[in-house]
């Protein structure tokens, strides 16, 4: 039982981030409290249920599972064990506008009789773009995503000038590709998952040759029940470590004086003390919303957002086998494609999108002889202008779906929909108070990666804490568990516990 002279924090959202830092502090003998606005757990990665179709309604496969495994170890856990996960390949079954298809693997023979049909000489380009993600992966991880970088001085270091060269940051992922594959659908194939940090290929640096490499080396993975999995992992360990919380529950202001904040008003008027504060909510959202107005407000209205997306959510009455766990319909127009997301904030006229299966992998995710599918078709953030028709754009993101699973022996699924949940950004917005509906939070572009991104503290208020998609090191629920314990281990320095 803690006593009277404990120290207290609040923190704001109950996402993988804010989980795992009041984990990481309540296990070290803070006094802390979860506070939510929604009615469970989650944040983005978030579940729902709707008569027997469980569905995932973020992440929907987990990747760098090392990360997995450090950071549940740093808070005494087995990701393994409480995971139960269970490794996926083939990773994706990817389609081209023709129907030819491309399925990625960690069987070195099938990769190279695929590569060398599509592309002769392919493979050894292959095996020479794998080797620099091996390299990009482990310097990143080294030397930016497990660094908490808080002077200029360790960042802008001599010590890190070789990275300029050795994670290739100032070259464009797309344009590098060329030194491994003439073939523009081979370009494509391995540089699709820089979506998953909202960016664009054409845009991303070529640091990011990091992320095929970790699926195919170290694997793509799902956990048993799906990616909520995590969530109810991190709430086990939380509520152990005698963490509280408290559910439909919005923030309306952090409370402020001097240098320093003092807790949270609620929107039912009541205030909670304390002695510290960690926002989880979107960092731009508690500039702009929960803090009194500064510069830095106004500076991160001019930031890089990422894109959106546009999510369906189907329970089907009936099966359908030949449809894969994981499976991308890559358009051949694919720099068009992220012209129109990026710079047009729009759908793409044929967008590339994802189609999502999880019963081939976890039986209990639908009812018997049903199914249960997932749909995510990425698009532009909100505009400034409000002005975006999202019913339109949502009824040609399902036209497309349905077209495309035309090519799977699927012409028959809008007559066998039981049912149809949908997210536009607007939903991400409302639901998660995401600024303009970017899913990814803050962009992943060369000015804000590293020390430019977001600090896990803020700036003038000494007790204010941050982490999340938006700080440092970035989007995505592994790096949501390493925000958590850098912004953990800073706070318990400040208070000298250890």
């Amino acid at each position: 039982m803690k006593g009277k002279n404990t120290p207290t924090v609040i923190v704001i959202g109950a996402g993988i981030g804010g989980i795992a830092t009041a984990t990481h502090l309540a296990q070290r003998g803070v006094q802390v409290t979860v506070v939510e606005k929604n009615a469970r757990p989650g944040g983005r990665c978030d579940r729902f249920t709707r008569e027997g179709h469980h569905f995932d309604a973020g992440p929907t496969l987990l990747v760098m599972p090392l990360v997995y495994e450090a950071e549940f170890a740093a808070l005494g856990a087995s990701a393994a064990e409480m995971l139960q996960w269970q490794r996926v390949d083939p990773t994706y079954h990817l389609i081209f506008d023709d129907n030819s298809r491309l399925t990625l693997t960690s069987d070195m023979k099938r990769m190279q009789e695929q590569l060398e049909q599509m592309e002769p000489g392919s493979f050894r380009g292959f095996l020479r773009y794998l080797d620099e993600g091996h390299r990009h992966y482990h310097l990143a991880m080294e030397k930016l995503v497990n660094r908490d970088f808080r002077h200029a001085s360790e960042f802008f270091s001599p010590l890190n000038a070789p990275l300029l060269f050795q994670l290739k940051p100032l070259a464009k992922h797309y344009d590098n590709m060329a030194h491994y594959f003439d073939q523009p659908r081979l370009k494509a194939a391995f540089t699709f998952q820089d979506v998953y940090m909202g960016l664009s290929p054409f845009a991303a640096p070529a640091t990011f040759s990091m992320m095929p490499y970790t699926e195919l080396a170290h694997g793509v993975w799902y956990p048993q029940g799906g990616m909520y999995r995590i969530v109810a992992a991190l709430m086990e360990l939380a509520q152990a470590a005698g963490v509280e919380f408290v559910y439909g529950t919005a923030v309306e202001q952090i409370m402020t004086q001097g240098k320093a904040v003092k807790g949270v008003v609620l929107a039912d008027g009541r205030s909670l003390k304390a002695d510290a504060v960690v926002a989880n909510a979107d960092l731009p959202y508690v500039y702009q919303n929960l803090l009194p107005p500064n510069g830095m407000a106004q500076q991160l209205k001019r930031k890089r957002y990422s894109c959106s997306v546009i999510s369906f959510f189907w329970g089907v009455d009936k099966t359908y086998p030949e449809l894969p766990p994981h499976t991308l319909f890559l358009a051949d127009d694919y720099r068009g494609n992220f012209d129109s997301i990026i710079n047009d904030l729009t759908l793409p006229q044929t967008p590339s999108l994802y189609i999502h299966a999880p019963a081939r992998l976890d039986s209990a995710m639908a009812p018997p002889g049903e199914d249960t599918i997932t749909a995510i078709v990425p698009v532009g953030h909100l505009d400034e202008t409000g002005e975006q028709d999202w019913p339109t754009m949502r009824a040609q993101a399902r036209r497309a779906v349905f077209e495309r699973l035309t090519h799977l022996g699927m012409g028959d699924l809008p007559d066998h929909i039981k049912f149809e949940v949908n997210y536009t950004p607007l939903s991400w917005r409302k639901r998660y108070n995401l600024v303009k509906g970017a899913t990814h939070g803050l962009g992943h572009n060369l000015t804000q990666l590293g020390y430019l991104r977001p600090h896990n503290r803020h700036a003038h208020y000494h007790n204010l804490y941050f982490v999340g998609a938006s700080t440092h090191p970035g989007t995505g629920v592994p790096t949501a568990l390493v925000s958590a314990r850098h912004t953990a281990v800073r706070l318990l320095e400040e208070w000298q516990i250890g």
